[in-house]
């Protein structure tokens, strides 16, 4: 009995020293894509009045969380019985990328789309509660993180698809979990640097310590980091939705093989997303008449 024991032991511990190894390589394969989801949801999760940013980054996360539950025991089941199925949803989801990324730019040249203003708008979230604007925004957040998390789980998929059922739920579990406490975390510390800033500034005794400086860098770069991750977050949504479309659609792979991968996965996105984006301007003026 007790030789029966260690011997079960022994398995499960090179088991977890597999899941270790594996979930390592793993998460290094959805690096990339990890950046990008990182870049786009600090955009997301900023622009909201200081005591309103955790709140809102918490219902963020819990979404985050739930998109992982429902999509990994339906990628496990979609890639033993119906792969073709996996390959349709990636292309569907890139397409909501792009229509959301190439939005942003369309309203940046041409609409007349009211950026969240923090400093206008923080009385009268703390005064009237205006939620409406704070639950879109935050639904918005879930929608893209849940089609960012399909292209993390698949891509973590793909690299122990050789493996036994029970290891691939292991190692993918692990790289969601791990994505989503990473990405959020990293958000939260970014969306709270002023705050950060602000308590080193008092406790500083003059203007010319560290802490004041420290604390003063960190107040001022919030603000340029905010404005960066918005343009790198709306990149990072072209680059997502044209490498979901050069890698699964046939016809574009060779499609401008000249030029590098990261500027053919941006111009591709960006075609789709404007093809998108005219197509509900146009749908939209169909409703009106």
């Amino acid at each position: 009995m007790a030789s029966g024991l260690f011997a079960l032991l022994d398995d499960i511990s090179a088991l977890m020293d597999d899941v270790v190894v594996m979930s390592k390589i793993t998460t290094k394969k959805t690096a990339g894509i990890l950046g990008d989801d990182l870049a786009v949801n600090a955009e997301k999760a900023s622009g909201f009045v200081s005591s309103r940013e955790i709140p809102v980054l918490w219902s963020i996360t819990k979404g985050s969380f739930l998109n992982k539950l429902i999509i990994l025991p339906i990628a496990f089941l979609l890639s033993a019985f119906i792969p073709s199925a996996v390959t349709v949803i990636l292309v569907c989801g890139g397409i909501y990328l792009a229509y959301e990324g190439s939005e942003k730019i369309y309203d940046f040249f041409i609409g007349h789309h009211h950026e969240f203003d923090t400093k206008s708008n923080e009385q009268h979230l703390l005064t009237n509660l205006d939620l409406d604007a704070e639950q879109k925004k935050i639904k918005s957040a879930i929608i893209t993180d849940f089609i960012l998390s399909v292209e993390i789980v698949i891509i973590a998929l793909g690299t122990v698809i050789e493996e036994p059922l029970l290891f691939q739920i292991i190692v993918v579990s692990v790289v969601a979990c791990i994505a989503t406490i990473g990405v959020y975390g990293i958000v939260a510390l970014i969306v709270r640097m002023d705050d950060l800033g602000l308590k080193l500034i008092r406790m500083s005794s003059g203007k010319h310590t560290v802490l004041f400086t420290v604390g003063n860098l960190l107040v001022n770069a919030l603000p340029l980091i905010i404005k960066l991750l918005s343009v790198v977050g709306t990149i990072a949504l072209l680059l997502v939705a044209g490498g979901i479309f050069n890698h699964h659609i046939e016809f574009l792979h060779s499609f401008l093989e000249n030029f590098s991968g990261f500027v053919r996965d941006f111009l591709v996105g960006f075609g789709v997303g404007m093809a998108a984006v005219l197509f509900v301007l146009l749908f939209k003026k169909l409703l009106k008449k």
